[in-house]
């Protein structure tokens, strides 16, 4: 065997093997040509967050999901058990960036953890449970991400964990940041926490509540929140179900807003430096959507025109069989378009069965703008989106966030509609690739400014993206998702920006830890693999 083959980590104890991998499965139609994503301009940087990527989920304000971190083409064979981790969950959103590069801030929906990450290491060095939260053990941790013959097997052990209804452990710890001071701040049910450590120069002396605020008195028709945003001058925006409020960062009310009637909240929201932008579902099937630009000054909402706010009805659908919530969008909102770029939109899919990409114009809406829908002028485009699935195909439905890199944007496949009753989201996402049939297809588009319409570029219809939230390295020319193979299990596999083939893939094996269940994918500075899995965060090396 060669020196390369011989090459190992996670301890020296899994095969790294470097090869070049095929886009035969590519279907590309990019009649415009690469371009280099790197160059494009970013989002402008949230001054009161922690650092310029990782500190919110989705990884900036604008929700781009999109690092700059390089990451190296390959194929990594990988022993998770033999790698660094820490245990929470069920569900690990995001491992998000502290003011310091060499630690980071667990956030799961049991707890809020410190982390020391400098020099390859992933340390658990302090832990604080959410309050009224049950901080789960590893042994129950194992018992959920554990291997099982039948659904009903399943469902009855995590039932015997979580409860009867499983899925109410997306009601914690889910959209959340860290701020300028080093503060976090997550959500367990309608309270809201602010955390620190007790000793700076010591994270292992602790980590405190620094205070909580329930919300109930403020979100009637609410039965959680849904998440914390950060504006550019520094004022907390929570999401309920059914409301938006403002907050001091000190947790101090400063003013709320109720979505219209008939709507609901199940995803995040974008911010820019002066407006907010919130996709609401129908709480009826098949009922229409609102995406709404809502300015937000001084802590201070307005809805008025005349101060640049503006909403816009899409297509809501019914009511999917799995992974995704709602009728309407699977989509916290993606800004698209920055500094002196000629197009600023806010992009989601829509409810529809087989789902649409929508784009609005988030501020002025030009004089060559096309008329898309008579009704909404604030609609840019729609893009019917195929994944390179066969018409036949009964849904291409998402519950993850549009990926965007320039004026490209890259969607996923949740759904596989199956005989077997899914009752529960927790439930089914620990089910769906090693017991029921996954979903498959992924696509990318692109946006033409000149033409002011969306443009396919190119679709893989064999690859699988079950519930993680696909990110973008804008350096590697690379966008990754976390998917499952029967004949090797779960993969993060790395697809080339321009062109759709595959160049790194991470294979993770058949035990469930390999399981994402609705976190996002991360990659340290060096290239290693940040993983959080369904149990808990994992650091996978590949340098």
């Amino acid at each position: 065997m060669s020196k390369l083959l011989k090459h190992t980590f996670c301890f020296g104890l899994a095969a790294l093997c470097m090869a070049g991998c095929s886009d035969d499965d590519a279907n590309v139609t990019d009649s415009m040509g690469s371009h280099d994503v790197d160059k494009m301009e970013k989002p402008a940087r949230n001054p009161y967050l922690a650092q310029e990527t990782y500190s919110i989920t989705h990884f900036n304000s604008a929700q781009t999901d999109a690092f700059a971190y390089a990451v190296k083409d390959g194929i990594y064979d990988v022993d998770l058990a033999q790698c660094q981790s820490t245990w929470s969950g069920p569900v690990n959103l995001m491992t998000l960036a502290s003011t310091s590069p060499d630690y980071m801030w667990g956030m799961s929906s049991d707890r809020v953890s410190y982390l020391r990450v400098s020099d390859g290491k992933f340390e658990r060095l302090a832990e604080c449970a959410l309050p009224d939260v049950k901080l789960r053990t590893q042994e129950e941790l194992k018992t959920l991400s554990a291997t099982y013959a039948s659904y009903g097997e399943l469902e009855k052990n995590v039932t015997s964990i979580l409860g009867a209804q499983p899925q109410m452990s997306i009601a914690n710890g889910n959209y959340v940041l860290c701020d300028k001071d080093n503060m976090v701040y997550s959500n367990a049910g309608r309270k809201l926490g602010r955390y620190r450590l007790k000793n700076e120069a010591k994270p292992e002396e602790g980590i405190e509540q620094v205070n909580h605020i329930d919300l109930t008195p403020y979100i009637p028709g609410s039965f959680t929140l849904v998440g914390v945003s950060m504006t550019y001058d520094g004022y907390l925006v929570v999401a309920a179900q059914k409301q938006l409020l403002t907050l001091t960062r000190q947790l101090t009310v400063v003013d709320t807003y109720n979505l219209p009637e008939g709507q609901i909240l199940t995803n995040s929201i974008a911010v820019d430096e002066n407006s907010i932008y919130v996709a609401s579902n129908s709480t009826m099937p098949d009922g229409k959507g609102l995406m709404q630009r809502i300015v937000c000054k001084n802590g201070k909402f307005s809805t008025a025109n005349a101060d640049g706010a503006w909403s816009a009805e899409y297509d809501g659908g019914p009511m999917a069989p799995c992974i995704k919530l709602g009728y309407g969008t699977g989509s916290t909102p993606t800004l698209m378009g920055f500094g002196s770029e000629e197009d600023k939109l806010v992009v989601i899919t829509d409810g529809a069965k087989r789902m649409k990409l929508t784009a609005f114009w988030r501020e002025g809406i030009p004089a060559d703008a096309k008329t898309v829908d008579a009704n909404n002028p604030r609609i840019a485009g729609i893009f019917n989106v195929t994944c390179g699935l066969p018409a036949s195909t009964e849904w291409i439905q998402s519950e993850q966030s549009v990926v965007v890199g320039g004026y490209d944007a890259f969607v996923v496949n949740n759904i596989n509609d199956s005989e077997q009753k899914v009752n529960d989201k927790i439930v089914g996402v620990l089910a769906i690739g090693p017991i029921l049939t996954g979903p498959k297809g992924v696509e990318c588009v692109r946006w033409n400014t000149a033409s002011n319409e969306w443009e396919a570029r190119w679709t893989r219809a064999d690859i699988s993206s079950v519930s993680m939230i696909p990110a973008l390295s804008t350096t590697s020319n690379m966008v990754f998702v976390n998917g499952w193979y029967d004949a090797t299990g779960w993969e993060v596999t790395g697809l080339d920006w321009t062109t759709g083939a595959t160049r790194h893939q991470v294979k993770l094996g058949k035990d469930n830890r390999g399981n994402g269940a609705y976190a996002i994918i991360q990659y340290f500075p060096n290239g290693d693999l940040l993983f959080n899995s369904v149990s808990g965060p994992i650091r996978i090396a590949l340098n």
